[in-house]
């Protein structure tokens, strides 16, 4: 078989994976400003303290795509020890999502039990004000829930004894008065059963095998990257072939 024919086609596919892996990475980056714009107070109330989640993810997806280009650049050049230095990176990015998804599914329990402490925190602290009731009030009205395992949650919150329950908990808005939402008889009929927490960790638990199996996938693929890579390194080198 020609060896040019042979590198030829190692390029093409090479270039086509680097095209895709550099695609990962802008969709990486603007998963990571989106979850910043949009998520950061949901994402509060899953973490004990600030968490860093979506600048890893600006900041993952922009080496990737710097290193998606350079992908395709050391490809074109036909330079091997720019090869050998792609194939490196590919394998130190499916150690890091190895690591990831095998430490998300393994504690993911943990990951469950820090949402029910932060989150019964920020119910038990409510004040229609700061971040992390914002959060809650989003919460409960896109999920249609109320407190952690149902209204009376709100009970014990500082909120409940001078306001009632938020009025975030209502199922109809227009016939949930503040009055209504203070008297503990009349509440049961106006706001949502169905605590937030249920809602939340089902979902999880639900997803968590197609979250894990989807960041396996995308692990592996990296292994093709490093296959085409170091094969075509390797082959340039055998018979001193460049590129003009």
């Amino acid at each position: 078989m020609e060896t040019k024919p042979v590198i030829t086609c190692l390029k093409t596919l090479l270039i086509v994976y680097s095209f895709v892996f550099w695609i990962t990475g802008a969709i990486l980056l603007a998963v990571g400003v989106w979850g910043k714009l949009m998520l950061g107070p949901y994402i509060s109330l899953i973490a004990d303290n600030s968490t860093n989640a979506p600048y890893v993810l600006i900041g993952t997806g922009t080496v990737i795509i710097v290193f998606g280009l350079f992908g395709c650049f050391a490809t074109c050049r036909g330079s091997p020890w720019m090869l050998k230095l792609y194939a490196m990176f590919l394998s130190l990015v499916f150690l890091a999502e190895l690591v990831a998804g095998i430490s998300g599914f393994v504690f993911r329990h943990e990951i469950k039990g820090t949402f029910h402490r932060t989150y019964t925190d920020a119910v038990l602290n409510y004040n229609a004000e700061d971040e992390a009731s914002r959060a809650v009030d989003n919460l409960q009205h896109r999920l249609r829930c109320c407190g952690v395992y149902n209204y009376t949650s709100w009970f014990g919150s500082v909120y409940y004894p001078s306001k009632g329950i938020p009025a975030s908990c209502c199922f109809n808005s227009s016939d949930c008065s503040a009055e209504d939402l203070r008297n503990a008889t009349i509440a049961p009929s106006k706001v949502y059963h169905q605590g937030c927490y249920e809602l939340v960790t089902s979902f999880m638990e639900t997803n968590m095998a197609i979250i894990a199996g989807v960041t396996f996938g995308i692990a592996f693929s990296q292994l093709i990257g490093m296959l085409l890579a170091c094969c075509l390194s390797r082959i340039i080198t055998a018979n001193q072939y460049e590129m003009v």
